[in-house]
C-alpha cells in the first residue's frame, strides 16, 4: 500500500470495530485526528507510552485479522480489476461509435457500466 497512515486507516475503515473503545478512540485521534502521542496522553491523563502501546496493540489487531481474511487485499484487487472493466468499456464505446454504430453494444456497455459502478460503491 501506498503509505503507513493510509495503510492504518485502511485498517481501521476495515477493521476498527474489532478494537476496544479505548483502542479505537486513541487510533482516531493519532491517525484521523492528527494528534500527537503526547497530546492524547494529555488528554487522556497516562502517560505517552501507555498511548502508544495502546495505538501499537490496535495496530497489530488489525493486522493480524487482515493477515488472516486479506479482505483489504482482495478489495484493492477487485477496484483494479473495475477500473480496468470501466476502461474497456470506454474502448468499446469509442469503437462502437466510430465503426459499428450498433444500440445493443450501447445498451451492454451502459449495464457492464451500471454493474462496476454497483461493485465500486
Amino acid at each position: 500500500m501506498k503509505n503507513q497512515t493510509y495503510r492504518m486507516t485502511m485498517l481501521f475503515d476495515f477493521y476498527g470495530e474489532l478494537l476496544t473503545e479505548r483502542q479505537r478512540e486513541f487510533f482516531d485521534l493519532y491517525y484521523n485526528e492528527d494528534l500527537s502521542l503526547s497530546e492524547i496522553a494529555e488528554n487522556s491523563g497516562i502517560s505517552r507510552q501507555g498511548v502508544r502501546d495502546v495505538i501499537v496493540r490496535a495496530e497489530g489487531a488489525m493486522q493480524e485479522v487482515e493477515d488472516k481474511t486479506g479482505l483489504i487485499r482482495r478489495f484493492l484487487q477487485m477496484q483494479d480489476h473495475i477500473s480496468a472493466i470501466q476502461e474497456s468499456v470506454e474502448e468499446l464505446r469509442k469503437l462502437n461509435y466510430r465503426q459499428y454504430e450498433d444500440p445493443r453494444i450501447d445498451e451492454l456497455t451502459d449495464a457492464i457500466t451500471r454493474a462496476a459502478r454497483a461493485l465500486k460503491e
